[in-house]
């Protein structure tokens, strides 16, 4: 079946992992990707274990479903062959800084007049008419602008970032979403527009969907303002819990769910305790809670629990490692894993796309390309 976003053309002028997030999903839904890349490469293909060279496993994770064009933006004919491609295009994404987009001539005010049916795409740090619009960054820098070593400072007395590049692959998965909108708007208003989706304000409104909290509250004049955070995730309990053998990750949310658990650990009495009687009474106790529930655990192993959970229909599940996910048998059934067969790699294993669309489902059609692999072939149709 054809891809939801096929006879979409897309301009890929992104490096390293914002960017190539979202315009990989744009060609995981059909769209046709072409990443424009300089004489050296992208410079994710330089890390990571390599059967080709320029071929990383970094970049093998980040740009199947793409064409490689190279160009040498720093001259004349590879900024002229540049602008050729956009005309034929529906979207052109980019990271550039603003100056280096307009010295280049794919900045907004630059292509809109000539092509108002583009969507013109930017992955940027930070948002106009801020002191810090213009400024590189990269994920560590916004994971401290936007409070994640706070966060998690505040949870275990230790600074530090959430170990994955979670602001790059987050703020890409808005990007796709900011695109695909943009897309759907041109369906019906027949015109493009301009797209940014910067860093910091994308990562500050994420990281405080549950943290603005009470905050949310303005104050009444002579009132203080309530403090920012989710009180729950911040206490010494919210961690996989111990049994007899292995770690588990439980939580309970209804009334209806903490009856049932509260009888499989035979504590059927803390039912009627008002400390627990309600979700905001158990969230103002919650060490006591999971204390309680802990105590009770260590009588049988994970997998133990984990079936009696299930029976009862206790959300719960087991703290795993990175390689028991690639174990994991639900993954398994669902086919996630996916053997890609590469022309030049060899088998490739790649997670799918987990949307899931009944009439027109995101594929892998083709992997990750060599530098320049398409250069002739799309530069010549141009021509």
């Amino acid at each position: 079946m054809a891809g939801a976003l096929e006879g979409i053309r897309v301009i890929d002028i992104t490096t390293f992992l914002m960017g190539p997030v979202a315009t990989q999903m744009l060609g995981d839904m059909g769209a046709d990707v072409i990443k424009v890349e300089p004489p050296e490469g992208d410079p994710t293909r330089g890390i990571g274990q390599k059967r080709s060279p320029g071929m990383g496993s970094f970049f093998l994770n980040l740009n199947r479903n793409k064409r490689s064009v190279v160009l040498d933006l720093k001259q004349p004919s590879g900024r002229e062959q540049l602008l050729s491609l956009i005309a034929g295009a529906d979207v052109v994404v980019h990271n550039m800084r603003a100056g280096a987009a307009q010295r280049l001539g794919v900045d907004y005010a630059s292509l809109s007049a000539r092509y108002p049916r583009l969507i013109h795409a930017t992955a940027q740090g930070f948002g106009k008419g801020g002191q810090y619009f213009d400024r590189p960054a990269y994920d560590d820098v916004i994971q401290g602008l936007s409070g994640v070593p706070g966060l998690n400072r505040r949870m275990t007395g230790q600074s530090g970032y959430i170990p994955m590049l979670l602001a790059d692959k987050l703020c890409g998965v808005y990007l796709y979403s900011a695109i695909t909108t943009a897309l759907l708007h041109r369906e019906r208003a027949g015109i493009g527009q301009e797209v940014q989706v910067p860093m910091l304000e994308t990562m500050v409104g994420f990281n405080l969907l549950e943290h603005m909290a009470d905050h949310v509250f303005v104050p009444e004049p002579g009132q203080t303002a309530a403090p920012i955070g989710y009180g729950r995730v911040f206490s010494a309990v919210h961690r996989p819990l111990s049994t007899l053998d292995k770690p588990l990750c439980i939580v309970a949310n209804t009334d209806g769910q903490w009856h049932r658990l509260f009888e499989l650990i035979g504590r059927s009495d803390l039912r009627d305790d008002v400390r627990f009687a309600t979700i905001g009474q158990r969230i103002v106790n919650v060490v006591a809670l999971y204390d309680i529930v802990e105590a009770a655990l260590a009588a049988k192993t994970r997998e133990a629990w984990l079936e009696a959970f299930a029976a009862a229909e206790v959300p719960a599940g087991p703290a795993n490692e990175m390689e028991d996910v690639r174990a994991d048998p639900h993954l398994a059934e669902t086919d996630f894993f996916q053997v890609f067969d590469h022309a030049s790699e060899g088998q490739l294993l790649m997670p799918r796309n987990a949307m899931q669309l009944s009439a027109t489902p995101p594929d892998i059609r083709y992997g990750p390309p060599r530098l320049g692999e398409h250069t002739e072939a799309i530069l010549g149709a141009q021509s």
